[in-house]
């Protein structure tokens, strides 16, 4: 019981508390010099952000820029480095210069999310309105959106913007996202109504989940017996010439 509740505190925190900034194009659609300089250097950019290292992952990037100053995706990396350090001026250059060089939606989001960090959410509507023009297939952009517009008192399109992530994306996450936003306003009649979907939504997943670990019954065919061939009759030599004798009297 206690693994489950840290479980769901974890999940909330990450849901709610840490702003999920958005790392593409993936290293697959990084468009940058293959020399093996340029390989070993964005290798070990990637290494030392996933070491936690972000000096040494600001060194490697920086020097990647050195050499081609029109990189969008080191300068996405490196925005992401500055964010997470709460340097947030550094951070939005960063992006706002990947956004330049590449007009992605990934670049315009995380200077949205910035915005949003930093309490300029009019600036974060914004961005993340174009991010959604861009690539509006991607739930988290509108749990984004919903939280900017709240901020400006936009509560009707904050709404909207949430049941646009629900139907991408059906899931207990974005319906708390939705439950928060009327819990904030006061919304009694929407509070209950979005719990009462929480629960149905649960309920529905735990019996799909039921259902899909239950062990099927296998059913074995058995095929009709063939009927059985009458047993030939025997008679014994005794038999036969009695039989012989009486039709030789008659």
């Amino acid at each position: 019981m206690l693994a489950a509740i840290l479980i769901l505190v974890l999940i909330f925190y990450t849901a709610f508390v840490i702003p999920n900034y958005s790392t593409e194009p993936s290293d697959d659609e990084v468009d940058i010099s293959r020399t093996p300089q340029m390989k070993k250097l964005w290798s070990l950019a990637q290494t030392a952000i996933r070491e936690r290292k972000p000096l040494k992952a600001e060194k490697a990037l920086l020097t990647i820029l050195k050499f081609d100053k029109k990189n969008a995706a080191a300068y996405n990396r490196l925005g992401i480095l500055y964010a997470k350090e709460k340097h947030y001026k550094e951070a939005i250059e960063c992006f706002e210069i990947a956004q330049s060089l590449d007009n992605n939606a990934s670049s315009l989001h995380n200077v949205g999310l910035i915005y949003l960090e930093t309490g300029k959410f009019e600036k974060a509507a914004m961005a993340f309105s174009q991010a959604i023009e861009l690539e509006g297939d991607q739930p988290g952009r509108y749990i984004a959106y919903a939280k900017a517009l709240e901020k400006i008192g936009e509560r009707h399109k904050a709404t909207e913007a949430l049941e646009t992530a629900y139907s991408l994306n059906p899931s207990t996450v974005v319906l708390r996202h939705l439950l928060e936003l009327y819990e904030n306003a006061s919304d009694v009649e929407n509070i209950e109504l979005t719990r009462k979907r929480i629960d149905e939504l649960q309920a529905a997943k735990e019996q799909a989940a039921t259902k899909a670990t239950k062990p099927k019954r296998r059913i074995i065919k058995r095929e009709p017996k063939a009927p059985k061939a009458p047993k030939e009759r025997k008679t014994s030599k005794a038999s036969n010439d009695k039989q012989a004798k009486k039709r030789k009297i008659i």
